[in-house]
């Protein structure tokens, strides 16, 4: 009798991280899907006869559905059964994606990306809270790194191989094999989980006391235009090696690799210094990722010195997410739901305007000035993290 309760106690606990593990993948997936256009926008432009620059619309109505409906989808849905929600969510997701395989052009393409950013505020609305709650006891830590590590693997893992997979067999394929480990992954949530009534009580009426504070709106603001210069660059990365910097299709994949790989040696760094040297650690990154910007167009044709100047930027860009993301949790850990989901939010606005810009310069200035202009928005974001971290006095909030 004792052996049998053991046994099932054991295969219990082994389910539990079953289910982690099932939502690490999904936000593997969903962060590979927002980004892995990155990776493919000179082939998608060319199938619709269309510039780069407006391929780059993709990743700015994305980014920006998802910034502005997060909280929204948060609160609307706060008091639904969490499973069946996040299964609805993922039938969004795939439907989407099947959208976006048969797209007959550009706007539909869109059309299918807002689709799929709907579910993408919605998921990570509530995956956090999931993870912690189907966890084994005493490892709610560990849920939320796997799901950290999950988004990590999408820069590392999932576009460079969306990337490859578009190369080989055309990027409708890339967007067919998504919906496929969608498809995958919405089965086995449905099995593996269980009813998980919603524990959300939240309101709007904690959100005007939140925008009060001043030196959250100045992180805020921050972190808005320090993304939005990395992705006035990054969002372009491919067809600027391409065009720019003469490179095979091969090697620009290589970069991609690499820039996710960097991102998680940034992380690792932060893990072992964040606590102790948090300001230093911006600042250093901003001004690191701010030179490799405005350094591209020279580093372009140079295969050693591109590769140095890209291993900088992804584990800068990283270190600072990080450094800010803490910064922001300990202002009022009473509001921390609401606080971080205009967090991502506000990342998302950074992301759709870094795009937009770079679409911008690249059409009336040419595709070789988008690092510079990353880097003149870097330095307005160094001018505001110092401004900030003065107003603070260092210390952490």
């Amino acid at each position: 009798m004792i052996s049998t309760l053991s046994s099932e106690d054991t295969v219990s606990r082994r389910i539990q991280y079953l289910r982690v593990f099932v939502l690490g993948f999904s936000a593997f997936i969903f962060n590979t899907t927002e980004f892995v256009p990155v990776g493919l926008l000179s082939d998608i432009a060319q199938s619709f006869s269309v510039s780069p620059a407006q391929v780059g619309w993709m990743l700015t109505v994305y980014a920006w559905v998802v910034a502005l409906m997060s909280l929204p989808m948060m609160l609307l849905t706060r008091k639904l059964e969490r499973k069946t929600l996040l299964i609805w969510l993922f039938s969004l997701f795939i439907v989407s994606h099947i959208l976006s395989v048969v797209a007959w052009n550009f706007t539909v393409l869109l059309i299918s990306r807002i689709g799929i950013a709907f579910a993408h505020a919605l998921f990570w609305s509530i995956t956090a809270s999931i993870a912690i709650r189907v966890a084994p006891q005493g490892k709610h830590t560990f849920a939320l790194s796997v799901l950290a590590t999950g988004t990590g693997l999408a820069m590392v893992l999932g576009v460079p191989a969306g990337r490859i997979i578009g190369q080989l067999f055309g990027w409708r394929t890339t967007f067919a094999f998504i919906a496929i480990v969608a498809l995958i992954i919405m089965l086995a949530l449905y099995r593996l989980l269980p009813n998980l009534p919603s524990l959300f009580s939240g309101s709007l009426s904690k959100v005007p006391e939140v925008l009060r504070n001043r030196v959250l709106l100045g992180m805020y603001l921050f972190i808005f235009i320090i993304f939005s210069a990395h992705y006035t660059a990054y969002s372009y990365i491919e067809p600027f090696l391409s065009e720019i910097g003469l490179v095979s299709g091969g090697f620009t994949t290589l970069i991609l690799l690499l820039f996710g790989m960097a991102g998680i040696v940034g992380s690792i760094l932060f893990g072992y210094f964040g606590e102790k040297l948090n300001s230093a650690m911006m600042i250093l990154s901003v001004v690191a990722m701010s030179c490799c910007m405005a350094t591209l167009y020279f580093v372009a044709a140079n295969m050693s010195l591109l590769v140095v100047s890209v291993l900088f930027w992804g584990a800068s860009i990283m270190i600072i997410g990080l450094s800010m993301q803490i910064r922001v949790l300990n202002v009022d850990p009473t509001a921390s739901d609401i606080i971080m989901s205009l967090y991502s939010g506000i990342i998302n606005l950074g992301i759709g305007a870094g795009a937009l810009i770079g679409g911008q310069i690249i059409h009336y200035a040419g595709l070789a000035n988008v690092g510079f202009m990353g880097a003149l928005l870097g330095v307005c974001a160094l001018a505001v993290v110092v401004s900030l971290l003065r107003r603070i006095k260092d210390a952490v909030v």
